[in-house]
């Protein structure tokens, strides 16, 4: 367990946003999400849809089904989380 889950605990919302800061320069799919975490497909996109609205994450359609998704690293609340994580993850 990392600093973030002891304060926050773990969360899948938590799991994915940690998953897209490991990642933080690459856009990826759901399905490479819920692989690489464990969750599954339909709780990556529950969680991930929130990210979206407060515009941490930017979706990217590509092609008619397919979604990208990636840290929206202009966005000033993606960069406190971004430092907080660091700072946090240094103690």
């Amino acid at each position: 367990m990392d600093a973030l889950e002891e304060i926050f605990g773990k969360t899948a919302q938590m799991t994915v946003l940690k998953n897209l800061i490991a990642h933080k320069e690459e856009s990826t799919y759901l399905s490479g999400i819920a692989d690489e975490t464990g969750l599954s497909h339909s709780s990556v996109a529950r969680v991930i849809t929130p990210l979206i609205k407060s515009d941490i994450v930017i979706e990217k359609p590509l092609g008619k089904q397919i979604r990208t998704f990636r840290l929206n690293l202009e966005n000033e609340k993606t960069k406190l989380i971004l430092d907080f994580y660091d700072r946090l993850n240094k103690m």
